[in-house]
């Protein structure tokens, strides 16, 4: 099912944290909860 365009960005615009799965802002360097630099681009498919 296809979803807005605000609403993709509004889920899927942030970055997850290698280390604790944190989700970030977007802009963020390093992990806010734990401090970790290692962060991904969250995922926009699912994997099968």
């Amino acid at each position: 099912m296809a979803r807005f365009p605000e609403a993709e960005r509004r889920l899927f615009h942030a970055k997850v944290c290698r280390k604790c799965k944190s989700k970030n802002p977007w802009g963020a360097e390093k992990c806010e909860k734990c401090g970790s630099k290692a962060l991904r681009p969250k995922r926009k498919e699912v994997k099968a």
